[in-house]
């Protein structure tokens, strides 16, 4: 195995499902002379052309209904916005048409597209550029919301997601790009809706996604020197969210933390929330924590930003609290 970024596995996965599938294009500001804003479709130009690697003008709204109905007409596009904060220029596109289709039709239409870019916060952006999706598209039946943690996750489930025949939002982060991994020459598809256990454990499960799955390991490995065992869940995507995985764990620690890069009203910690106290009430030994950001927009400053964003301590903190421990 070598060693691959995030950015290079996200241009590897699109690169073999493009050479296997010429309905499959690429589509998006910047994605094709300039290589990508995040260069997530390095070298991609070259090998298949500008007719399936297309740079768009600065108008979301306008190429995403063009995707959509490309889609529609049996191709398989994928939309890169530099900002999932620009989706929202085309989110009738997406909630309205890509969505909703099958249904409307009857069946008779699918539309197999992916809509991927940066999500959430990456440092002073302001607060127009760092809000986190995640729950607001999956709230939407007929969209799959897909967000990987790191390389090796990003660059399966991507392949995978180019492959479904629905509508799929698969979520990145600047930060993540540089990351790096050893990925398998080999090819290899992960499954979307199954959950991954990053670390076992027995006192008490820490459930996140995406980038900030980062504080959550670091705060498991911490624990651990405490003597505190914590089972560390990767949900991977977030609808169809995995609750069968998330049960299961719960059944064994009896106590459960959930860590989220997002405002706490109607998140995806929420809905976790409601469905373990529905389905595993009797086996909790303390009450559900949960660490978001603050129910407000992100701010500028540095000094606002480091007390708005989660904080490896206020994990550690909860953990203890499900622990009754100080």
């Amino acid at each position: 195995m070598a060693e691959y970024t995030f950015r290079e596995v996200i241009a590897q996965a699109m690169s073999e499902e493009m050479r296997k599938d010429e309905s499959i294009f690429l589509m998006g500001e910047e994605v094709a002379e300039y290589n990508g804003a995040y260069k997530a479709s390095k070298g991609m130009l070259d090998e298949f052309g500008p007719k399936r690697v297309i740079d768009t003008p600065i108008a979301e709204l306008g190429f995403t209904g063009i995707a959509v109905g490309a889609a529609m007409n049996g191709n398989r596009p994928i939309v890169e916005y530099m900002t999932f904060n620009f989706s929202l220029v085309g989110i009738d596109q997406i909630i309205n048409n890509a969505a909703k289709i099958r249904q409307m039709s009857g069946g008779q239409w699918n539309c197999p597209i992916v809509f991927r870019g940066p999500t959430a916060s990456a440092g002073q952006l302001g607060a127009t550029h760092s809000q986190a999706f995640e729950n607001w598209f999956a709230n939407v039946p007929g969209l799959k919301v897909v967000v990987p943690s790191n390389p090796y996750d990003a660059k399966g489930l991507l392949k995978t997601a180019i492959q479904d025949n629905d509508p799929i939002i698969f979520m990145e982060s600047e930060q993540m790009y540089g990351d790096k991994m050893e990925i398998p020459e080999e090819e290899y598809y992960l499954p979307i809706g199954k959950a991954d256990i990053k670390r076992e454990g027995t006192d008490v499960t820490l459930v996140s996604f995406g980038k900030i799955m980062k504080l959550a390991i670091q705060a498991a490995e911490d624990m651990a020197k405490e003597g505190i065992s914590v089972e560390v869940i990767d949900l991977r995507t977030v609808r169809p969210l995995d609750f069968d995985t998330i049960l299961t764990s719960v059944k064994k620690t009896n106590r459960l933390v959930i860590l989220e890069e997002a405002w706490p009203f109607a998140s995806i910690s929420s809905e976790i929330t409601y469905m373990v106290q529905q389905k595993a009430f009797d086996y909790l030994d303390a009450p559900i924590k949960r660490i978001t950001t603050p129910d407000a927009p992100a701010p500028y400053s540095a000094a606002l930003f480091a007390e708005w964003f989660p904080k490896l301590e206020k994990v550690k903190e909860e953990i203890k609290n499900a622990m009754y421990v100080k």
